[in-house]
């Protein structure tokens, strides 16, 4: 019997890969006859496991999607990294995963060999998270996965939104890619009335429903969606913003940026211009000494004030107490 049971969890282990099994493929892997794989089969469907069966050359079996979630069996690196996925979801910005994620870690730590609870607590003593400067807004669930549906069955989708000048409107638009950035969620959605492209904040996002018809997927504006939106909704909360001539390749400044910080525009192959901005005109004077190289930039006023005081700053920090420099600043 312990034979039997040691080789349905075996087989029940080959079939949660994500791949079909011939019958003599696992008769091999299990070391028994094809019979006794039919056999192990039924095993484990009687257990409530749906193993599908298809036949032809190219069939065999695979463990698919049941009414319930049946017990699943993890590889030591694997159970790891459920683990520290579930206490990093546990500082998340999705409702009510901070619960839901202490409770499956709280199962999953119970039934954890002691080697790998040590791994996974050794992590935990020594890791420390830096805290948000501002906690971030929580996203329902319930929206995420519906905008997610919507976006893989190409549906278009309806709903209230609030800009964060706390403007109210009602959108229709063709849902593409959700982007996770920090504690906040972001939609990338062509919007119909706007015939263009916006990024939205889905926990802004009031769906309505049904949702909309099907649509034809458009091109994506950028390869990277990623940096796409995050150059987007950066922008979109810049207080202050330069347009800045850079005496230097666009491509070494690229290298030297995020897509947050701004975006660059060959002029030709020794300069290039930077569009960039930030929330005040210190963070941009930063983002402007970090590029290591000349630039040039004619507003606004607020940055040219602010270069004036770091350059007379710098330079009674390098010139003599007693030099004339130092005493005309």
């Amino acid at each position: 019997m312990l034979e039997t049971s040691a080789r349905l969890l075996k087989l029940l282990a080959l079939l949660q890969t994500p791949r079909d099994w011939t019958g003599s493929e696992l008769a091999e892997r299990l070391e028994v006859s094809g019979r006794t794989v039919r056999a192990d089969v039924e095993r484990l469907r009687a257990l409530g496991y749906p193993v599908h069966a298809t036949r032809g050359s190219a069939g065999g079996y695979r463990l698919g999607a049941g009414a319930d979630l049946p017990p699943l069996l993890l590889e030591d690196d694997e159970a790891v990294a459920v683990a520290v996925g579930l206490r990093t979801a546990t500082n998340g910005a999705i409702a009510g995963n901070e619960e839901a994620s202490l409770r499956a870690l709280a199962k999953l730590e119970q039934v954890m060999p002691s080697r790998l609870r040590n791994r996974v607590g050794t992590l935990q003593a020594y890791t420390v998270p830096v805290p948000a400067d501002r906690p971030g807004p929580s996203v329902d669930p319930d929206v995420l996965t519906a905008i997610a549906s919507a976006c893989r069955i190409r549906e278009r989708l309806r709903f209230d939104y609030t800009s964060h000048r706390d403007a109210p409107s009602r959108r229709e638009v063709e849902p593409y890619r959700l982007v996770n950035w920090g504690r906040r969620w972001y939609l990338l959605a062509f919007d119909i009335d706007r015939e263009d492209w916006r990024t939205f904040r889905v926990d802004r996002i009031v769906p309505k429903v049904p949702t909309g018809p099907r649509f034809a997927p458009r091109p994506l504006p950028d390869e990277d969606v990623a940096a796409y939106v995050s150059g987007r909704v950066s922008s979109a909360a810049w207080r202050y913003r330069a347009r800045v001539l850079v005496h230097a390749p666009a491509a070494a400044v690229t290298a030297q940026i995020t897509a947050a910080v701004g975006v660059v525009e060959a002029v030709d192959e020794a300069s290039c211009v930077l569009h960039t901005g930030a929330d005040t005109v210190e963070s941009l004077a930063v983002h402007l000494g970090l590029l290591n190289a000349d630039f040039e930039v004619d507003g606004p006023p607020e940055l040219l004030e602010h270069l004036d005081l770091l350059a007379r700053r710098y330079s009674r920090a390098i010139a003599p107490s007693d030099s004339p420099a130092q005493r005309r600043v």
